[in-house]
Order: structure tokens, then C-alpha cells, then sequence
């Protein structure tokens, strides 16, 4: 999607509507596990089953896969399963300029294997996936990225750093229907872009063809 046409992301921030006393801080490592490093492998060609996800695979106004130039990862031997993306797995980005940006699993995204400077961590039971992922499209996360990045010479966020992630949870319930609501809304605002880009690509190819034809 062209850069001019990027969608905000409905979670701007969640709204202090929806806090209420029964919001509790919980440190993201209290209600994940894993916190692991990514595949350190080049990426090669596609071969048609196995796609490989990078930072730069990650849409950086959607938070989605792209899919537009998938690749593989490029290994002769079989690749450890613990590099695998399961439901409920959501990745950070823990170095350079998109340090931050973040990503959650969908199985619609199929057989997918993560990179090593993406942070993959699992999203337990006792918590939503979804609500996790949307409460990393807030500008409190904003802050945190930006606070935590700049410790270091080079912009950076280690494994313990994520882990230590302060996130304000309501009910178990509560997030799963503030999640689905923002996933929901996300999912529209990208959906009509998506037409509105259209609408204009169209309207300035014809553009350029009256123009051409003048001259």
C-alpha cells in the first residue's frame, strides 16, 4: 500500500473510558513466555510452503504480513519447529529503525518461520492475544519503545526489556471483546482505504492518459 494512502490503526490509544478500577498492571512477561530470538538465516525464494517473515515483511501501517514478495528461508537442513509461528504468538521487532513495531500470528498467515531480529513471545491463557497486540498500537507502547530504545548507543530492546513491558488488563472477557472490537474496526478502515487507493490510482491513470493525449 502506497505510503500516502496508509490507514491509521483505530488504537490510536484505548480509550480511558474503558479503564475502570478492575484494570490491573501486569508486566507482559507475567502473562507470556518464550521471549525468543528469530531464525538467523538469509531469505531465499519462496517454495511455495515455507514463508519466512522479516522485519520489513511487516506492513508498517496494518501491522500485517505482507504477502506481496514472499520469501523462504534459505537452509538445506530441516528447520527447527521452534522458529514456527503459532496462534496466539506475537513478535517484536528489537533493533534499528523499527524497533517496536509488532506483529500477531494468524493461522490464515500459514507455515510461517520468523527472523532473527524479531522477538517472538507467547501469549498465555491467562490473557488475550489480540487485546496484547492492540495495547502495542497505543501511545503509552509508543513511549515505552521510545524511552527503553534510546539506553543504548544503537536503538535496541532486548528479550528482558519486552518482558518487562507494563500493560494495564482488565477481565479475561473484557479483552477479548476490546481486542475483537479494535481488530474488527482495524480491519475496516483498512478495507475501505484499500478502495479509496483505488479510486485514485484509477482517476490519475486516466489522468495521465488525457495528458499524454494533449500533448
Amino acid at each position: 500500500m502506497p505510503a500516502k494512502c496508509a490507514a491509521p490503526r483505530a488504537t490510536a490509544h484505548l480509550s480511558q473510558e474503558y479503564r475502570t478500577p478492575a484494570w490491573e498492571q501486569r508486566k507482559l512477561g507475567e502473562v507470556a513466555s518464550g521471549f525468543e530470538y528469530g531464525l538467523n538465516a538469509a531469505a531465499s525464494d519462496f517454495d511455495g510452503e515455507k514463508k519466512y517473515l522479516r522485519i520489513t515483511d511487516i506492513d508498517d501501517q496494518t501491522r500485517e504480513f505482507r504477502t506481496d514478495d514472499l520469501s523462504s528461508p534459505d537452509i538445506n537442513n530441516p528447520i527447527d519447529d521452534r522458529y514456527l509461528l503459532k496462534e496466539g504468538d506475537i513478535l517484536f521487532a528489537r533493533t534499528g529503525a523499527s524497533v517496536g513495531k509488532t506483529y500477531l500470528y494468524k493461522a490464515s498467515d500459514g507455515k510461517t518461520y520468523y527472523a532473527g531480529f524479531l522477538i517472538r513471545a507467547h501469549v498465555s491463557d491467562e490473557a488475550d492475544a489480540g487485546f496484547i497486540f492492540q495495547s502495542t498500537l497505543t501511545e503509552r507502547y509508543k513511549q515505552f519503545v521510545l524511552l527503553t530504545s534510546q539506553r543504548s548507543g544503537q536503538p535496541g530492546i532486548n528479550a528482558q526489556e519486552y518482558s518487562d513491558l507494563l500493560l494495564p488488563l482488565p477481565s479475561l472477557m473484557e479483552q477479548r471483546r476490546i481486542g475483537a472490537f479494535f481488530d474488527r474496526l482495524d480491519s475496516l478502515i483498512t478495507l475501505h482505504q484499500r478502495k479509496y487507493c483505488g479510486v485514485v490510482s484509477w482517476m490519475l491513470g486516466v489522468a495521465l492518459v488525457r495528458l499524454s493525449s494533449e500533448k
